[in-house]
């Protein structure tokens, strides 16, 4: 894939490429840079340094997003395609910041998600890298993602803050080219959700009610794991197009799902090790007392290895460790998820979201 996007370098010459920041919010041509610094302008707070510069010296490089405010991020007539979207904040808590964006003036957002999590990094309390190749967080929670997202007439991205403080700083890049999308072209979603396994069902739901044409091709999921000793022996399954009780796909354990194998584990006494990749990772496994709780974050890109449906897509993935004797045991954990895919429109309304309560991280 790599090698094929090397290859077409060459053959994308002439298009139109725009760029939505805070310093061009509409990412109109020669639109960038033209404020002129006034701290008093609350549009303009982080313009103080550029005094003696004037305009054109970084004097709107951020926006501030009061406690409970919603501001749009980028709205931009199409045909066209995001090819990045770059985002941080000084605020602590990512999970309080949502994410949605809409495509073509739809009701209902087709990405939902809190803003760490949509990029690979969901526990607040531990912010680590990701090296992956459609998202990167670099030092310090510098989040990129590089998903193709073309939309048809209309992409509008907002971001709300549910935090009960003020985020002083948002960054924000928008990254697009206008151009014509092909008829076949699918939209770009993504869905997060969180539960509390029970031990006497011992499965988090990743994605259901998806009805339609698409291609699953991603999971993240920020795992804290409460008890003592390995917590993956679980498998993910993909039950598509009217599977019943029995899926069409499973792994045989979720560390064989997301690259590794025999618990990630290194050394002596044993621990998960770290690792990022571009399609694989476990870039975090925060490990304070090994008698738990302890905090995985992991992701799974399926690029190379998308998994169509032709009707609709469930994905699970069940909580299992070890008992004395070699026998399974149904473990209760904390496990957040995302899952990406595109599908072609509209698509099935997404569930109720949590309130800010139910989404903080450990």
């Amino acid at each position: 894939m790599t090698h094929d996007l090397l290859c077409n370098l060459a053959y994308r010459t002439g298009c139109v490429t725009r760029q939505i920041t805070a310093e061009n919010p509409t990412g109109e041509k020669g639109g960038a840079c033209r404020e002129v610094p006034d701290p008093t302008n609350p549009n303009l707070v982080h313009s103080g340094a550029a005094l003696d510069f004037g305009k054109g010296w970084k004097v709107r490089p951020f926006i501030k997003l009061k406690a409970g405010e919603t501001v749009t991020l980028a709205d931009i007539t199409g045909p066209g395609t995001i090819q990045q979207l770059w985002l941080t904040s000084d605020i602590a808590e990512y999970r309080a910041l949502i994410l949605r964006i809409y495509w073509d003036d739809e009701a209902s957002p087709s990405v939902e998600v809190p803003m760490g999590d949509f990029y690979a990094m969901g526990h607040d309390a531990s912010p680590h890298l990701v090296n992956s190749l459609p998202v990167a967080v670099a030092p310090y929670r510098g989040m990129g993602a590089y998903w193709q997202m073309p939309f048809r007439s209309r992409a509008r991205l907002t971001l709300e803050n549910q935090h009960g403080l003020d985020a002083n700083v948002v960054a924000y890049k928008v990254l697009y080219t206008l151009a014509p999308v092909p008829e076949e072209a699918a939209y770009f979603h993504a869905q997060w959700r969180r539960s509390i396994t029970r031990r006497d069902y011992p499965e988090h739901v990743i994605l259901d009610g998806v009805q339609g044409k698409g291609l699953y091709v991603g999971t993240y999921l920020a795992w804290c794991a409460f008890s003592k000793g390995w917590w993956g022996e679980g498998e993910v399954k993909f039950y598509l197009d009217g599977d019943g009780e029995y899926p069409t796909l499973c792994d045989n354990g979720t560390e064989d799902y997301f690259g590794g194998a025999w618990c990630f584990y290194e050394g002596a006494p044993p621990r998960e090790q770290t690792f990022s990749t571009p399609f694989v990772g476990m870039p975090l496994a925060k490990i304070d007392d090994l008698q738990g709780p302890r905090r995985f974050s992991l992701y799974r890109w399926h690029l190379l290895d998308a998994i169509g449906f032709a009707q609709n897509v469930r994905v699970t993935v069940q909580a299992l460790g070890w008992w004395p004797g070699s026998k399974y045991e149904p473990l209760t954990d904390d496990i957040a998820s995302v899952a990406y895919w595109y599908q072609n429109e509209p698509h099935a309304p997404f569930p109720q979201f949590p309130p800010v309560r139910d989404r903080w991280g450990r």
